[in-house]
């Protein structure tokens, strides 16, 4: 651990320190700028930032007297990213250990480190999918970034993933008498998923992540996986996150780690915001997501990442057969019309690097402005800011990064990104 806290600490130390938000206005001006709504680029592209929101935007806006402009030359101006399932407080390894191994403390401080790498990596908004074991230790991770201590992503958090006993992430396979504790928090009943969230809520989470299936295994090309809530038991929790944030803007669903059937159909039709990994959904199922407009988060990276290791050193299951089967029902999926978000897992693999999902998500057959629109519209609207960001436009937070060439026909350029701003803060120069 000593070795991955240095490691981490100097590569990220080596990235552009944050900065004060400009007294002045700020014009960015680049070669081109990505209209998102569109899948189009505007050429040449300019954004005029006042404060932390965006006056103005297009292929010229005004210059104020005064105005500082920063010309990033031959790059592509878009909205900053968003990622949909993310986990702070993992790291590569072992992530049952983590919980024993590492203190609290300890991995509110991997956490830090994380959301700044993340952040340099143009992620400017994320959805914090489990603290796997932490706690409400997010809600300070969330805090302090909003606060302006630390450098991070915008972020909603979930605190502790909510999990019956015995279910995904409960220590199994350890010896019982050893007491090891569960990654997630308990709830067996519809009356615990309640009092769960109700706690969770006070403490400073934004939504509730469930785990609904697990473990998957797949033989002979057909996916199984056991569900863990019945459909009357997700919708008291879809009707108590209703109750928690009615009248908060920007309120949040619940959403779900749900692999396949029957338990995703369950989801669907108890109306969850996003159903995580969706590795398998019937016909059914699709439809009713359409209908209700409930994103799938396909999360192809962390399964990419585990394929190329061992089979021995990721979960059992996962890996380059698991990984070809979801990749031929995300078609399926794609030609069903299931609207979707996009998120990696990141946290098991390194931090930072997630722009790869976007890229496995064109690879495996969805149009790169499609992804895009998937990314920061529908992004926009999971994580609960539709209209203030995942686009460029006027009176949304100047949430902006440039990355050099067109993402539309060459999605990995999202791996480099150049610039990045968040609420008109700079935080990255070329």
């Amino acid at each position: 651990m000593k070795k991955l806290l240095a490691g981490v600490v100097v590569a990220i130390a080596s990235a552009a320190c944050a900065q004060t938000a400009p007294s002045r206005p700020v014009v960015l001006h680049a070669a081109h700028l990505l209209d998102v709504a569109a899948g189009a680029l505007v050429s040449p592209g300019e954004v005029l930032v006042e404060g932390e929101r965006i006056v103005a935007a297009g292929q010229h806006v005004d210059r104020p007297a005064g105005a500082e402009v920063i010309d990033l030359g031959d790059h592509t101006l878009l909205p900053g990213l968003i990622d949909a399932h993310v986990h702070l407080f993992l790291h590569p390894g072992a992530e049952d250990l983590q919980t024993i191994q590492e203190s609290v403390p300890e991995r509110v401080i991997l956490a830090e480190i994380a959301a700044k790498a993340d952040l340099m990596a143009g992620f400017t908004a994320e959805r914090d999918m489990g603290t796997e074991g932490a706690g409400s230790a997010s809600t300070a991770i969330r805090n302090a970034i909003d606060a302006g201590l630390i450098p991070g992503p915008r972020m909603r958090m979930s605190g502790n993933a909510i999990d019956v006993m015995g279910g995904h992430e409960d220590a199994i396979g350890y010896n019982p008498a050893a007491h090891v504790p569960s990654n997630a928090d308990y709830a067996n009943s519809a009356d615990d998923l309640i009092r769960v969230m109700r706690l969770q809520h006070k403490e400073g989470a934004d939504f509730a992540k469930i785990y609904e299936t697990g473990p998957d295994k797949l033989k002979d090309d057909v996916l199984t996986t056991p569900y863990q809530y019945t459909e009357a038991e997700l919708h008291a929790a879809v009707l108590e996150q209703e109750r928690l944030t009615a009248g908060v803007p920007g309120a949040m669903g619940v959403g779900v780690h749900c692999t396949g059937e029957p338990a995703a159909g369950f989801a669907a039709n108890a109306g969850v915001a996003s159903i995580d990994h969706a590795y398998y959904l019937s016909a059914k199922t699709m439809a009713t997501m359409r209908a209700k407009q409930i994103y799938a988060v396909p999360t192809f990276a962390i399964m990419e990442y585990f394929g190329k290791q061992a089979e021995s050193h990721g979960p059992p299951g996962w890996g380059n057969a698991m990984l070809k089967f979801h990749a031929e029902q995300f078609k399926l999926q794609l030609a069903a019309g299931v609207p979707f978000a996009v998120g990696s897992d990141v946290g098991p693999f390194p931090h930072g690097t997630q722009a790869r999902e976007l890229e496995l998500m064109v690879q495996f057959g969805m149009p790169a402005a499609d992804v895009m629109r998937a990314d920061l519209i529908n992004g926009a609207r999971l994580l609960g800011w539709a209209g203030q960001i995942g686009e460029l436009k006027p009176h949304y937070y100047a949430d902006v990064v440039a990355v050099p060439g067109n993402p539309l026909e060459e999605i990995s350029v999202l791996e480099k990104v150049a610039f990045v701003m968040k609420g008109g803060t700079i935080y990255r120069r070329p």
